[in-house]
């Protein structure tokens, strides 16, 4: 009688659970190195974040504009003045105007909206007698220039917040109330103010 070779069935479960292991490493080294990327991801945008906010402190960059320069020369050679009147008023109030959006156009940093509301402000000035009402529109001018030179110091220079609070100061001892003319060191401080903050930006 012819012998009949039974041949044993070849198993496959070797094989599966090779291919499960091998599975099992790709969706590890998969997960693994998505939480790297992510990881990376945080750290690269923490760092731009960082390196953005001292990009904005241009505090150390020297722009050297000239008409910034004119007001604060103009500033600080008229500061002995003994008399305040409507020429020396009307053109410190011209040349702050020029060298704030001067400084504005250095910075890239758009000021149209606050320097109209300060020529809005000047153009009433320049209409009003020399009285009490005069006071009120330095008072309301000054405000308004204080709120352009504010806005530029939270865009570019978060390093001069004291010098920003001290041009508010500057602006509030102002008295809406009272004749100019008996005010004057408080309206010539306010310009040497402004004029010492512009000095820092350029």
């Amino acid at each position: 009688m012819a012998e009949i070779k039974i041949e044993q069935k070849k198993q496959n479960w070797p094989w599966m659970i090779t291919g499960l292991v091998i599975a099992a490493i790709l969706v590890y080294f998969i997960v693994f190195r998505d939480k790297s990327n992510s990881n990376t991801i945080e750290e690269v945008t923490e760092t731009s974040f960082v390196s953005q906010v001292s990009e904005s402190d241009l505090l150390g960059v020297k722009e050297n504009n000239s008409t910034v320069a004119a007001f604060v020369s103009f500033v600080k050679n008229e500061t002995n003045r003994v008399s305040l009147n409507l020429a020396y008023i009307n053109e410190a109030i011209s040349k702050l105007t020029a060298a704030t959006n001067a400084m504005a156009g250095e910075i890239d940093y758009d000021i149209r909206a606050d320097l109209e509301k300060v020529k809005e402000s000047a153009v009433i000035f320049d209409n009003e007698p020399f009285d009490s009402s005069y006071a009120k529109n330095i008072k309301n001018t000054a405000e308004k220039s204080t709120t352009a030179l504010q806005n530029m110091q939270l865009a570019k220079y978060p390093g001069l917040t004291a010098e920003v609070d001290e041009l508010k100061s500057a602006s509030a001892s102002i008295n809406p109330e009272e004749y100019t003319l008996g005010q004057k060191d408080e309206v010539k401080n306010y310009f040497a103010k402004a004029s010492d903050l512009l000095e820092k930006m350029n």
